[in-house]
């Protein structure tokens, strides 16, 4: 498969030799499904908000605002590649979890130099 074409199945369905029943997202459909999960693991605790505009801000596209979808999302690619480093492999069966989410923005609430 090229870079550029994208399925969404289940895993196993197409020989593809990973555990039956996991979902496989290809990284053109995978932030749709992690952005709600970053929403719903943020929406329920202010003190993180500050942390998550901070990461999206710094996790955005450059020129963002001048491609579709006009949000300040991450591209494809680094997505992908934040995935594969938390999770290992493609980083295409593991989901991402609210708990990941809260557990990395605490850490950069943490490690946020202090004084500004």
């Amino acid at each position: 498969m090229s870079g550029g074409e994208s399925v969404t199945g289940t895993a196993g369905a197409a020989g593809q030799g990973t555990r039956a029943g996991a979902t496989v997202s290809t990284p053109d459909r995978r932030w749709g499904r992690d952005a709600g999960v970053v929403l719903s693991a943020v929406w329920s605790r202010p003190a993180l908000w500050g942390a998550a505009v901070g990461a999206a801000r710094r996790m955005a596209r450059r020129g963002w605002w001048r491609r579709a979808p006009f949000l300040p999302v991450p591209g494809e690619a680094y997505w992908q590649f934040r995935l594969e480093t938390v999770y290992g492999g493609d980083g295409s069966v593991a989901g991402l979890t609210r708990e990941d989410v809260v557990a990395y923005l605490r850490w950069c609430q943490s490690s946020r130099p202090r004084g500004r």
